[in-house]
């Protein structure tokens, strides 16, 4: 018997699974009281995705507003879409637009590591296309438990396998990340997945259904039993430790489709046939019908019969609940729709008229001759509740933070400081990622500038001037950790010099906010001082917040991650032939540092690895200084004054010299002045490492003048791959380099 409208008013006291579906008693009530009456089974399972933590923010909401006091321009130009769009868009000139956006797909990924990965691709994949943009690059995060756990072995081939799989076979190259491993990530793996795409302004498009009679085709892949409740179940509450039991709400991705249903897309803007469009992603049915309704302020009337199904038996709460990939939802115009259906057809993709935009305010779906919605859309998609979180500085901060690096042993002499060195190249946590990003292509369609292991990706956008972007993904868990505010600026600060130091101009960012359980106000206070941070650098460095995602609930047992918030930052060039390598170029060319080191090492990777220790507080981070290094480096990229510029952050001096060496197999010569201990692994931020031809080098030194910046000569570069410091220690570098690569390689073995 169908649980329809008519049955729910006359049956108010049957008992509902509102627990089961994730909502709480009194979030129950509040649906009773919108409707007047109890929700029927489909309404039930609608609000019950739409409200979960995944897709209504409702516990952070109330504090992303501040992001909303940014500006919504660029040093480039206005944002044509921001917060709250389906991803920001962001005018580089020149009539171009990109559109870029990272979202999680953490705990799928967890459960079933190659298809949750590779749908999180697919996923962010679709938001970007469905803003009218051609996808370009993807670039993903990773982070997992301790390399030698026995998860990790389980976990971490599978999760890359699914973004390689899934991004190879879309033919879109994947051009930048990171790969991080500690072990509050064990139980609890991050993969959080970007996207960026591109536009004519003119192409933009919007997910608002309007215009009534408008027909709404869903078009894609068939309907099936996958992902169902994903967003609700899986993705918004806390794992407790046990084997992984929801395998079933994790969705399964054919990247071949979604190759097809892109090119199928593009032809049907190119037709200009879409009046609007959005993609399915979480909460999947629920989710396209009740935003596009919302959005235009129109209602909307399906019919569930319509839908093309995989499995003839989903009942239509699954219909509607159901995450199956590669779909996607338009509204077009009754005369338009011979021809979309003609044009999905020729691409070989599913497509039928499930609906239509209507008069009024209801959402109404049918099923089988009965009415089984009729809701207010808005009160689905848009009045979810909204939770202030109880928020408390946790008790163990001043502890921690008093716990700092100055107190642990220090090398004596050259010989051990060489050795401690070689004992950070070779960890987990700097080693050589090339057994991750291998797998992946980085120079498919032929624009890719830059890809792993350079500083930031970067594509070539007009093939006739050379206008380009480039893109960082950032963040260091441990300051944020020690301190929520320094440490989510730091991660700002590096994303923002990693863009920069290859000659783009930074310009907007999006994020991807991963925490514990906004039920502790332990955990609520990580988050609220995060975006205080992240809001007073954006502000500083004029940098808007174009949208992103935020994921609550990654937490095993008790264990909450450390708390990671990534930063993708944007920037624009002018013409990619002047970009600047991270790596050394040739021998002879002379090695200097742009910036001052301090005695930061509290979180560094020194204390990780040669103490295996966590205390202290964050570099704090000089906005003014940023933004003169910025400006530098755009003044020496359209010069050619560089040979190589590498950012300096995790392992600090020393690593970026082992990495600018290792990049062609070359070796330097370098004195440090003062302190080498304290040169070679402090982390104190706003610093790069720059060589240039001993031609070149008194305009570098005029340059750094104009824009006050410290300036030190530390030595050059030797064809033969060895580091020598001046009365210190010398390394062979070919072995260390073999070492370097092996790390992750063996591990995986």
């Amino acid at each position: 018997m169908v649980d329809s409208v008519l049955a729910a008013e006359r049956t108010p006291e049957i008992e509902q699974p509102w627990a089961e579906l994730g909502l709480k008693h009194d979030e129950y009530l509040q649906i009773r009281r919108i409707l007047g009456r109890r929700p029927t089974g489909c309404e039930l399972a609608m609000y019950s995705v739409m409200w979960s933590e995944h897709c209504s923010y409702k516990s952070s909401k109330t504090h992303l507003k501040r992001f909303t006091d940014l500006p919504a321009e660029t040093v480039r130009g206005p944002l044509l879409a921001g917060m709250g769009d389906q991803a920001g868009v962001v005018d580089i000139g020149d009539g171009w637009a990109v559109t870029f956006k990272v979202e999680s797909h953490n705990h799928p990924s967890y459960v079933e590591p190659y298809q949750g990965a590779a749908t999180g691709v697919g996923g962010i994949v679709r938001d970007i296309l469905a803003m009218g943009a051609r996808p370009i690059a993807v670039m993903d995060s990773l982070r997992f438990g301790a390399l030698n756990a026995p998860d990790t072995a389980r976990v971490m081939p599978g999760v890359v396998g699914g973004v390689a799989g899934y991004g190879n076979c879309l033919g879109l190259p994947n051009i930048g990340g990171e790969v991080v491993f500690h072990s509050s990530y064990s139980g609890n793996p991050l993969v959080n997945a970007l996207c960026v795409g591109v536009l004519r302004h003119e192409d933009l498009k919007s997910a608002a259904a309007t215009g009534p009679g408008n027909k709404v085709i869903l078009y894609g892949a068939a309907t099936g039993g996958d992902g169902i409740g994903g967003a609700s179940v899986l993705a918004s509450e806390t794992f407790n430790g046990s084997e992984p039991t929801k395998r079933p709400s994790v969705q399964v991705g054919d990247p071949f489709l979604e190759k097809l249903l892109i090119e199928c897309t593009l032809e049907l803007f190119a037709a200009d046939v879409i009046l609007a469009i959005q993609d399915f992603g979480a909460a999947g049915l629920s989710c396209a019908t009740s935003e596009l309704a919302a959005s235009g302020s129109s209602g909307m009337y399906v019919n569930l019969d319509a839908v093309v199904l995989r499995d003839s038996t989903l009942a239509p709460e699954e219909i509607l609940m159901s995450e199956s990939q590669e779909r996607m939802m338009a509204v077009v115009a009754p005369e338009d729709v011979d021809q979309f259906l003609a044009i999905c057809a020729k691409w070989d993709v599913g497509a039928a008229v499930v609906g239509e935009v209507i008069e009024g305010d209801r959402l109404l779906i049918d099923w089988q001759g009965e009415r089984v919605v009729d809701v207010d859309p808005k009160t689905v998609a848009d009045q979810s509740p909204t939770y202030h979180r109880p928020v408390t500085r946790p008790s163990w901060t001043d502890w921690v933070q008093a716990d700092g690096a100055a107190k642990l042993p220090r090398p004596v002499g050259g010989s051990e400081i060489a050795q401690q060195l070689i004992a950070i190249a070779t960890s987990e946590h700097v080693s050589d990622r090339s057994w991750v990003t291998n797998q992946y292509d980085r120079f498919v369609r032929g624009n890719s500038a830059f890809a792993q292991p350079e500083n930031a990706g970067m594509v070539r956008i007009d093939e006739t001037t050379g206008l380009g972007i480039a893109l960082a993904v950032d963040c260091n868990a441990r300051f944020t950790y020690l301190d929520p505010y320094r440490g989510a600026q730091v991660s700002l600060a590096e994303a923002y010099r990693n863009v920069c130091v290859t000659g783009a101009e930074p310009v907007a960012i999006t994020d991807c906010l991963n925490f514990g359980s906004p039920e502790d106000p332990e955990i609520m206070w990580q988050f609220v001082e995060t975006i205080n941070g992240l809001v007073a650098g954006c502000k500083e460095l004029g940098t808007p917040v174009t949208g992103g995602n935020v994921s609550f609930y990654n937490t095993t047992g008790e264990l909450a991650i450390l708390p990671t918030p990534l930063v993708g930052m944007l920037g624009v060039i002018d013409d990619v032939a002047d970009r600047i390598p991270h790596g050394f170029n040739s021998g002879g060319d002379l090695i200097y540092l742009l910036g001052a080191t301090g005695e930061e090492l509290d979180g560094s990777i020194w204390a990780e690895v040669v103490h295996s220790h966590l205390g202290g507080r964050p570099p704090v981070v000089d906005f003014d200084h940023h933004r003169d290094l910025n400006d530098f480096f755009q003044a020496a990229s359209k010069t050619r004054l560089l040979a190589s510029a590498h950012d300096l952050a995790d392992g600090g001096l020393g690593m970026a010299l082992l990495e600018a060496c290792f990049r062609k197999q070359l070796g330097a010569e370098i004195t440090l002045p003062g302190d080498v201990f304290m040169a070679l692994f402090s982390e104190s931020t706003g610093r790069v490492l720059v060589s240039c031809s001993a031609e070149q080098a008194p305009a570098l030194e005029a340059l750094a003048r104009v824009y006050e910046l410290p300036l030190t000569h530390l030595g050059k570069v030797l064809d033969d791959p060895h580091l020598f410091v001046t009365d210190q220690f010398s390394l062979d570098l070919s072995p260390l380099h073999l070492a370097w690569r092996s790390t992750i390689p063996e591990a995986m073995s």
